[in-house]
């Protein structure tokens, strides 16, 4: 019993020991967001503040992990006026609600480079499971920082009233839906 227990748990030390963690190149990543506003139009923002890590033992990056926060008050959607009203209470409630989080619970790999990310998205409060479908565009060594770095574009839809943001307007005035549309380099540690 002794002789099974030391080797599980050598088999858990190993793997942890060959995980790699990736950290976000933030100049070469954008977290953006799209909405329809009068069913007519597009409006496009972003969060300009954040920060995420990705974990993986495998190099086709199919056990992986990812963590992702982004200060609210970091919306920007090219309109002060605009951006200062999603931070108010009638929208994100940035002062009471200072960030959002997505933690990965599943990556599952459907295709070459191609995945299913599960994860819990807390924002305005609230947590709700959403799925992303993410492409892994690549990956290379830097030729500047001689490090390993891997592109990925991560697209999905949520639904704003979920989450318990402006749920009096009407989806005539404001879509529902709200797409994201996130493109992310990393760089291995």
């Amino acid at each position: 019993m002794k002789k099974q227990f030391l080797l599980a748990a050598f088999v858990l030390v190993a793997a942890f020991a060959q995980a790699q963690t990736w950290s976000l190149d933030k100049a070469h990543s954008k977290l953006g967001f799209g909405i329809t506003h009068l069913s007519i139009s597009n409006v496009e923002g972003s969060f300009k503040k954040f920060d995420a890590k990705i974990t993986s033992s495998k190099e086709d990056f199919s056990d992986a992990t990812v963590d992702v926060s982004a200060e609210v008050a970091s919306v920007d959607t090219d309109n002060d006026q605009r951006d200062e009203h999603l931070r108010s209470a009638d929208y994100f409630d940035a002062a009471k609600f200072p960030t959002l989080t997505f933690k990965s619970k599943t990556w599952k790999k459907v295709a070459d480079k191609k995945f299913k990310v599960t994860g819990d998205l807390t924002f305005h409060g609230v947590t709700k499971t959403v799925e992303l479908d993410v492409t892994l565009n690549g990956t290379m060594v830097h030729p500047m920082s001689k490090k390993t770095v891997a592109g990925f574009k991560a697209t999905g839809v949520i639904k704003r009233t979920d989450f318990g943001i402006s749920p009096n307007t009407p989806s005539a005035m404001l879509g529902d839906d709200i797409t994201l549309a996130i493109n992310t380099e990393f760089a291995k540690d």
